[in-house]
Protein backbone atom coordinates (compact mmCIF):
# COMPACT_ATOMS: atom_id res chain seq x y z
CA UNK A 1 0.00 0.00 0.00
CA UNK A 2 1.21 3.53 -0.72
CA UNK A 3 0.46 7.08 0.42
CA UNK A 4 0.83 10.43 -1.32
CA UNK A 5 1.82 14.00 -0.63
CA UNK A 6 1.61 16.87 -3.10
CA UNK A 7 3.73 20.03 -3.12
CA UNK A 8 3.28 23.25 -5.09
CA UNK A 9 3.65 27.01 -4.85
CA UNK A 10 0.95 29.24 -3.39
CA UNK A 11 1.38 33.01 -2.91
CA UNK A 12 -0.52 33.02 0.43
CA UNK A 13 -1.50 30.40 3.03
CA UNK A 14 -4.44 28.23 1.94
CA UNK A 15 -7.09 26.25 3.80
CA UNK A 16 -7.47 22.48 3.90
CA UNK A 17 -10.51 22.80 1.63
CA UNK A 18 -8.49 24.75 -0.94
CA UNK A 19 -5.59 22.30 -0.73
CA UNK A 20 -7.90 19.30 -1.08
CA UNK A 21 -9.64 20.85 -4.11
CA UNK A 22 -6.30 21.61 -5.75
CA UNK A 23 -5.01 18.10 -5.11
CA UNK A 24 -8.15 16.48 -6.57
CA UNK A 25 -8.14 18.77 -9.63
CA UNK A 26 -4.47 18.09 -10.33
CA UNK A 27 -4.93 14.31 -9.94
CA UNK A 28 -7.69 14.40 -12.60
CA UNK A 29 -5.12 15.76 -15.07
CA UNK A 30 -2.27 13.96 -16.77
CA UNK A 31 1.33 13.81 -15.53
CA UNK A 32 3.90 15.70 -17.57
CA UNK A 33 7.44 15.00 -18.72
CA UNK A 34 10.20 17.56 -18.64
CA UNK A 35 12.67 19.27 -16.38
CA UNK A 36 12.51 18.07 -12.81
CA UNK A 37 12.17 20.95 -10.33
CA UNK A 38 14.92 21.25 -7.71
CA UNK A 39 12.54 20.29 -4.89
CA UNK A 40 11.65 17.02 -6.65
CA UNK A 41 15.32 15.99 -6.57
CA UNK A 42 15.24 16.16 -2.77
CA UNK A 43 12.07 14.15 -2.22
CA UNK A 44 11.98 10.50 -1.13
CA UNK A 45 9.76 7.97 -2.85
CA UNK A 46 8.39 8.02 -6.37
CA UNK A 47 7.96 11.50 -7.86
CA UNK A 48 5.32 12.29 -10.49
CA UNK A 49 5.22 15.70 -12.14
CA UNK A 50 2.02 17.56 -12.95
CA UNK A 51 1.90 21.11 -14.29
CA UNK A 52 3.19 23.22 -11.37
CA UNK A 53 2.80 20.34 -8.88
CA UNK A 54 4.90 17.45 -7.62
CA UNK A 55 3.23 14.27 -6.35
CA UNK A 56 5.28 12.09 -4.01
CA UNK A 57 4.23 8.46 -3.55
CA UNK A 58 5.71 6.58 -0.57
CA UNK A 59 5.37 3.18 1.05
CA UNK A 60 3.03 3.11 4.03
CA UNK A 61 5.81 1.52 6.11
CA UNK A 62 8.09 4.54 5.64
CA UNK A 63 5.39 7.21 5.60
CA UNK A 64 6.31 8.99 8.84
CA UNK A 65 10.02 9.32 8.07
CA UNK A 66 9.48 10.12 4.38
CA UNK A 67 6.71 12.63 5.12
CA UNK A 68 9.00 14.54 7.49
CA UNK A 69 11.56 14.78 4.67
CA UNK A 70 8.92 16.03 2.23
CA UNK A 71 7.59 18.63 4.72
CA UNK A 72 11.15 19.91 5.32
CA UNK A 73 12.04 20.08 1.61
CA UNK A 74 8.76 21.81 0.72
CA UNK A 75 9.27 24.44 3.43
CA UNK A 76 12.88 25.02 2.36
CA UNK A 77 11.62 25.77 -1.16
CA UNK A 78 8.67 27.91 0.05
CA UNK A 79 6.07 25.39 -1.12
CA UNK A 80 2.73 24.20 0.26
CA UNK A 81 2.46 20.50 1.05
CA UNK A 82 -0.89 18.70 1.17
CA UNK A 83 -1.32 15.38 2.98
CA UNK A 84 -4.51 13.75 1.61
CA UNK A 85 -4.34 10.82 4.06
CA UNK A 86 -4.62 13.14 7.06
CA UNK A 87 -6.39 15.93 5.11
CA UNK A 88 -3.84 18.46 6.36
CA UNK A 89 -2.12 21.33 4.58
CA UNK A 90 1.35 22.53 5.53
CA UNK A 91 1.69 26.21 4.67
CA UNK A 92 4.94 28.16 4.75
CA UNK A 93 3.54 30.74 7.21
CA UNK A 94 2.52 32.10 9.66
CA UNK A 95 4.84 30.37 12.11
CA UNK A 96 5.08 30.43 15.88
CA UNK A 97 7.77 32.37 17.74
CA UNK A 98 9.95 29.43 18.76
CA UNK A 99 12.44 28.58 16.03
CA UNK A 100 12.85 24.82 15.84
CA UNK A 101 9.54 24.11 17.59
CA UNK A 102 8.25 20.64 16.78
CA UNK A 103 4.72 19.32 16.36
CA UNK A 104 4.32 15.65 17.32
CA UNK A 105 1.18 13.56 16.93
CA UNK A 106 0.21 10.18 18.31
CA UNK A 107 -0.19 8.83 14.78
CA UNK A 108 3.48 9.43 13.99
CA UNK A 109 3.64 12.83 12.32
CA UNK A 110 6.58 15.09 13.22
CA UNK A 111 6.80 18.59 11.76
CA UNK A 112 9.58 21.09 12.44
CA UNK A 113 8.42 24.72 12.62
CA UNK A 114 4.73 23.99 11.90
CA UNK A 115 2.53 26.80 10.64
CA UNK A 116 -0.24 28.02 12.94
CA UNK A 117 -3.03 26.73 10.68
CA UNK A 118 -1.55 23.24 10.70
CA UNK A 119 -1.40 23.27 14.49
CA UNK A 120 -5.09 24.23 14.69
CA UNK A 121 -6.12 21.59 12.13
CA UNK A 122 -4.04 18.78 13.68
CA UNK A 123 -5.77 19.30 17.02
CA UNK A 124 -9.09 18.46 15.37
CA UNK A 125 -7.69 15.00 14.53
CA UNK A 126 -7.43 13.85 18.18
CA UNK A 127 -8.90 10.35 18.34
CA UNK A 128 -8.02 6.81 19.42
CA UNK A 129 -5.89 6.65 16.23
CA UNK A 130 -4.18 9.94 17.15
CA UNK A 131 -4.08 9.88 20.96
CA UNK A 132 -2.02 13.05 21.55
CA UNK A 133 -0.72 16.25 20.01
CA UNK A 134 2.32 18.05 21.43
CA UNK A 135 4.16 21.27 20.65
CA UNK A 136 7.70 21.12 21.93
CA UNK A 137 10.42 23.73 22.27
CA UNK A 138 13.13 21.24 23.26
CA UNK A 139 15.11 22.13 26.34
CA UNK A 140 12.61 24.83 27.33
CA UNK A 141 8.92 23.89 27.56
CA UNK A 142 6.05 22.03 25.90
CA UNK A 143 2.28 21.76 25.75
CA UNK A 144 0.38 18.60 24.90
CA UNK A 145 -3.19 17.35 24.84
CA UNK A 146 -4.93 14.00 24.79
CA UNK A 147 -8.55 13.11 23.96
CA UNK A 148 -10.88 14.33 26.68
CA UNK A 149 -9.03 17.65 26.33
CA UNK A 150 -6.56 17.11 29.12
CA UNK A 151 -3.85 19.72 28.64
CA UNK A 152 -0.37 19.32 30.06
CA UNK A 153 2.15 22.12 30.17
CA UNK A 154 5.73 21.92 31.35
CA UNK A 155 8.16 24.71 31.97
CA UNK A 156 10.05 23.47 34.99
CA UNK A 157 7.09 21.81 36.73
CA UNK A 158 4.47 19.84 34.81
CA UNK A 159 0.90 21.01 35.33
CA UNK A 160 -2.37 19.59 34.04
CA UNK A 161 -5.83 21.01 33.32
CA UNK A 162 -8.97 19.66 31.71
CA UNK A 163 -10.57 22.14 29.30
CA UNK A 164 -14.16 22.03 28.04
CA UNK A 165 -13.80 21.82 24.27
CA UNK A 166 -11.62 21.74 21.18
CA UNK A 167 -11.82 25.51 20.68
CA UNK A 168 -10.18 26.04 24.10
CA UNK A 169 -7.45 23.55 23.20
CA UNK A 170 -6.82 25.29 19.87
CA UNK A 171 -6.65 28.67 21.60
CA UNK A 172 -4.19 27.36 24.21
CA UNK A 173 -1.93 25.86 21.54
CA UNK A 174 -2.11 29.08 19.48
CA UNK A 175 -1.16 31.15 22.53
CA UNK A 176 1.69 28.77 23.35
CA UNK A 177 3.03 28.87 19.77
CA UNK A 178 2.86 32.66 19.59
CA UNK A 179 4.52 33.21 22.97
CA UNK A 180 1.37 34.26 24.81
CA UNK A 181 0.52 32.64 28.12
CA UNK A 182 -3.16 33.52 28.63
CA UNK A 183 -4.01 29.83 28.79
CA UNK A 184 -2.14 29.58 32.09
CA UNK A 185 -4.45 32.04 33.85
CA UNK A 186 -7.67 31.01 32.09
CA UNK A 187 -7.66 27.40 33.34
CA UNK A 188 -7.35 25.65 36.69
CA UNK A 189 -4.04 23.80 36.76
CA UNK A 190 -2.82 21.10 39.14
CA UNK A 191 0.66 19.63 39.42
CA UNK A 192 0.97 16.45 37.40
Amino acid sequence: MSVELMVWDEPVPISRDQARATYLAVKRGDPVEGDVPDVAKELPGEVTLYPGHVLVTMDLDTMDESSAQVFTAARAHGLVCYDPQRDLVHNVAPLGVYQGMQLHTGDGMVVHDPDLGLIRDVLATLSPQNPFVALVSFGHHFIQVSPGYELEYKEGTMVRAVVPDLAEVQQAFHEYATGERGFLTRHSWAQA
